[in-house]
């Protein structure tokens, strides 16, 4: 600028604010969260939603035992942005977040302790035990709340829930008392999975499958009579339950053949001149396996030669075997069995598969009690007692190899070897775990109710398919059928277990009586008010004092006739239960005990989505909750498994202390959350890219709404189509904001939004208006206009985004409207006027966009070549061949829409050498330079710069000049 040349800078109406280009997100968040306590947020939401329509989102209760993973950050980000948008969509809409606090986990953590003391668990008084299982609960309880506080989640951190609360503890028990006086209770003798190393019965959920090596071994099994003496051989990967061994099953269907052994190598166990029968299409993978060089079939064996058969249990008769397995073997038809592997042939141990124990009911086959509770045989099972299968670290005992070497003593082993393949183990110890008959208590999902609820059916089993089929919406959809064929297809619920932190199971059993006796279980209403009342006060260590039986039978019943129960319940029971001590008991609940979404990760369909389901069907009838929406896992950037051995993890404090928990939402946001979900270094660099994008937009908001007032505003009918073309916008993301956060589709959300504010807003509009705001007279149309639109604007954008980033849109919201008790979550998204919608501009905006962007690529070229610095050194030449398009860009500034000095349009086919887009037909834009002088505080270059009473100035700047 020259000496002599007007300085007319401090006339321009530059965007003014304080608020910070870099958010600075981990050292001011905590910041806002002391804030939100003080001015009491949760609490002025409750009093300003009295009235509305409730929305529950019903906490899924996470495990009160460890710091917070990145699962749990990306589990309750989701249900934070639920609750959230509910709130600002007119619902009052609750959150109390709740804690699971019974179970193993805890228990195997104070007993660790007490393995390092030296000490053994039952040596502790049982009460005394509870007590430190409850106090290391309260001090993860703690933990964790303020580690989800951090990460901004909003709802009721004052008075959550606990299982184990007193309440919580009697209402519990008092739903699991309805089983016992609806009819569904029962003990009963099958196998469960089982813990040798944590000595208790496992749900389905408790249990993770990995890879192990086990024995495999084929057994001969000799007739008593027929099939021409041939034997039938079995293949087994559990050498240790042949002592158990009741029948041997066959498939109808399969094809079988009789082979003789004619030659066999050296070191095989086959004898030339024996016969086997065996699965033609396993036939030569047994060959092999058992080192069998030569044989001939003989014959084919139809399935029904097996009809009556009985065998030869392979230790009967031998040596120290005191007659304990001289019984008939029968050979029964399987519809289990298959010729994919093995032989054809299943061996079956009722206590110790499902198949095998369903088999054995049909068949009414004798159940055996051989392995004791630490897996070993029990000590008077002649040549196997006291062995283990699996020792107390869960290392493999000695039972397997015992039975191997006594099968080939007794000359029953054909063939042995091992096999690779994935086996099931604890979640907790890691250890293996085995399938064993043993007591337990379950609840009979087929069994007729006795209840008087059953509008939905009237089993267990009905009323939960009914209710994934009538009355539960699913996000995704694939939920409902993989919730839909579990439920279909699982066995009674395994309600016990054999630990002592939990809920006990609160009956009592007549002494003497048999399960299967009508007067086994004692049936009282007025003793299980007892229980629950004394619960309540005392909470379930009431169980456990001494006399508490002789206290509650008293003068109802002789306590000497009945024996208490002491196992646990089940904590997929406790979390199951959840709905009645939470929904239906709190006055933050809601009014019919149902909630409006359930929300956990895939793996919780056969976890809290499916217990709560059994539970919820069993007691109140139907479904607890009306919708169910599920998460992925969380991987590393490579789509790996995260584990601390590969040092892959990411914690989330470690991306809140070096981001902000505004950055670690927004990539929960921009996830597809439905998927497995990726994470590591380079993609939060990349969210962070995103949030600065966002973040410079409402700056940009901030400082050109500087000192905006209501009398400021103009009617839509007053504003450029530009502005009326945006409130259309605004108007179109209303309906479409409200539709994704409803479906919660967060992604969606938020990738509309991000559009809107850098491709929209920041790319077009803010362009464009840049030069209204920056130099038209304050009391201009076109100014007003755009600081009215772009008021509606922030006022819409900051609230649509406040549940995804409720640190960053409070700042923003607090920098426009200051004030102790305010906050951008106070708010509701704005209403939007009908009248903003205006459908004709759609197409007609499309349009002039598309010339834009031809004159824009355009005008980079010269850009590019040095010809120009700027857009406002050009007066291009647009040709349009179609008319109306050249109609609807004369109806408008288009010169002003390309950030041009002036523009020419022309009707027709462009010249050879105009500048085209292959995505634009019939548009060619040929350079012409702006002709005039450039005024010094626009910097339009315009013929009649110079002209007017401020030096170097154009027309419109003189004016606004003048003004001032």
């Amino acid at each position: 600028m020259c000496a002599d040349t007007p300085d007319y800078r401090d006339t321009v109406f530059l965007p003014e604010t304080d608020f910070p280009m870099r958010g600075d997100l981990p050292r001011r968040e905590p910041e806002w969260l002391a804030r939100w306590a003080r001015i009491g947020i949760y609490d002025r939401l409750r009093e300003k939603a009295a009235g509305r329509v409730p929305f529950v989102l019903h906490d899924g209760p996470p495990y009160a035992n460890g710091h917070l993973h990145i699962g749990h950050a990306l589990n309750k980000t989701i249900k934070d942005i639920i609750v959230r948008s509910h709130q600002m969509m007119g619902h009052d809409a609750r959150y109390v977040p709740g804690w699971d606090c019974h179970g193993l986990p805890i228990e195997w953590k104070i007993e660790e302790q007490y393995r390092a003391k030296g000490l053994n668990k039952d040596d502790v008084e049982v009460v005394a035990f509870r007590q430190e299982c409850r106090k290391f609960a309260e001090t993860w309880v703690d933990i964790q709340r303020e580690e989800f506080k951090r990460l901004g989640v909003t709802g009721n951190w004052d008075d959550p829930y606990l299982t184990m609360d007193f309440h919580a503890e009697a209402v519990i028990a008092e739903e699991f008392m309805k089983l016992l006086m609806n009819g569904s209770l029962y003990q009963g003798s099958k196998p469960v999975m089982w813990s040798p190393v944590e000595k208790t019965a496992l749900a389905e959920a408790e249990v993770e499958y990995h890879n192990h090596t086990s024995h495999t071994i084929w057994v001969r099994f000799k007739p008593v009579s027929g099939l021409d003496g041939a034997s039938v051989v079995i293949w087994t990967t559990t050498p240790w339950t042949i002592p158990q061994n009741r029948a041997v099953a066959y498939g109808p269907a399969i094809a079988y053949g009789l082979y003789r052994v004619d030659a066999a190598e050296e070191k095989s166990t086959a004898t030339p001149g024996e016969t086997l029968i065996l699965a033609d299409a396993l036939a030569e993978g047994v060959k092999a396996a058992a080192k069998i060089e030569g044989w001939t079939r003989l014959r084919d064996v139809a399935a029904t030669e097996f009809d009556g058969v009985i065998l030869r249990h392979p230790y009967a008769g031998v040596e120290g075997a005191d007659g304990e397995w001289d019984y008939d073997v029968p050979m029964l038809p399987g519809e289990h069995v298959t010729d994919d592997a093995g032989t054809g042939f299943v061996h079956t141990a009722p206590s110790h598969g499902d198949d095998d124990y369903q088999l054995g009911l049909k068949f009414r086959l004798p159940m055996t009690w051989n392995v004791t509770e630490d897996s070993s045989y029990r000590k008077d099972l002649p040549l196997f007692g006291g062995q283990h299968i699996f020792d107390e670290n869960g290392k493999e005992g000695p039972a397997n190899v015992s039975n191997i070497k006594q099968l080939a003593w007794a000359g029953a082993l054909l063939a042995k070897g091992k096999i690779r393949h994935s086996y099931p183990h604890s979640w907790r110890s890691k250890a293996p775990v085995i399938f064993r008959n043993t007591p337990q208590w379950f609840a009979a999902i087929d069994a007729p109710l006795q209840d008087g609820m059953g509008e939905f059916g009237d089993t267990i089993r009905k009323r939960a398919l009914t209710s994934i089929e009538d009355l539960v919406q699913f996000t995704p959809v694939s939920g409902k059928n993989r919730l839909h064929s579990m439920i279909a297809h699982r066995p009674d619920w395994v309600l016990s277990r054999q630990r002592a932190w939990g809920v006990p199971l609160t009956c009592f059993t007549r002494k003497g009586a048999k399960p299967t006796d009508a007067d086994f279980l004692l049936r009282d209403a007025r003793v299980n008010a007892r229980v629950k009342a004394a619960f309540e006060a005392e909470g379930a260590d009431a169980w456990y004092v001494e006399g508490f039986k002789a206290r509650v039978l008293a003068d109802l019943h002789d306590p000497e006739d009945y024996d208490q129960v002491f196992d646990v319940l089940d904590v997929w029971f406790d979390s199951g239960s959840t709905h009645a001590f939470v929904l239906r008991d709190r006055a933050d609940g809601t009014d019919d005990g149902i909630a409006d979404v359930y929300l956990e990760g895939t793996d919780q369909h056969r976890g809290w989505f499916h217990s709560s389901l059994l539970q919820a069907s069993a007691t109140r009838g139907r479904a607890p909750y009306r919708n169910v929406v599920t998460h992925g896992f969380t991987l590393d950037e490579k789509g790996m498994k995260m584990s601390k051995s590969l040092g892959n993890t990411v914690a989330p404090q470690a991306v809140i202390d070096e981001y902000g928990a505004d950055i670690l939402r927004l990539w929960v946001a921009q996830s597809d959350y439905a998927a497995d979900q990726r994470i590591g270094p380079k993609i939060l660099k990349g969210t962070a890219d995103s949030y600065r994008r966002l973040r410079n937009t409402l700056r940009f908001m901030l400082g050109a709404l500087k000192d905006f007032d209501a009398a400021e505003r103009v009617e839509v009918a007053q504003m450029p189509e530009l502005e009326q073309w945006v409130l259309h916008r605004l108007a179109e993301l209303d309906a479409e904001v409200r539709r994704l956060y409803r479906a919660f589709d967060f992604s969606g959300v938020f990738q509309i939004l991000f559009n809107f504010g850098t491709i929209d807003l920041s790319a077009f509009w803010f362009d464009i208006r840049k030069d209204a705001l920056y130099c038209d007279a304050p009391g201009s149309i076109r100014r007003r206009a755009a600081r009215t639109v772009m008021d509606l604007v922030f006022a819409r954008l900051t609230t649509w985004l406040a549940p995804i980033l409720p640190f960053t849109m409070e700042d923003v919201w607090l920098s426009r409207h200051p004030g102790e008790g305010a906050s951008v979550h106070l708010e509701d998204f704005p209403a939007t006027p009908e009248g903003w919608l205006n459908p004709a501009l759609v197409a007609k905006w499309e349009g002039i966009r598309a010339v834009r962007r031809v004159v824009t690529g355009a005008l980079e070229v010269q850009r590019t070549a040095k010809v120009i610095g700027a857009s406002l050194e050009a007066a291009p030449l647009v040709h349009v061949e179609d008319a109306e398009l050249v109609a609807a860009l004369n109806s408008v500034d288009f010169a002003g829409i390309c950030i041009t000095s002036a523009l020419d349009l022309a009707q027709g086919p462009a010249p050879e050498g105009a500048f085209r887009l292959a995505e634009v037909a019939g548009v060619g834009v040929e350079f012409r330079p702006a002709p005039g002088e450039k005024c010094e505080r626009c910097w339009q270059v315009l013929p009649d710069v110079g002209l007017h009473a401020h030096p170097a100035t154009c027309a419109r700047c003189d004016a606004a000049l003048g003004a001032g």
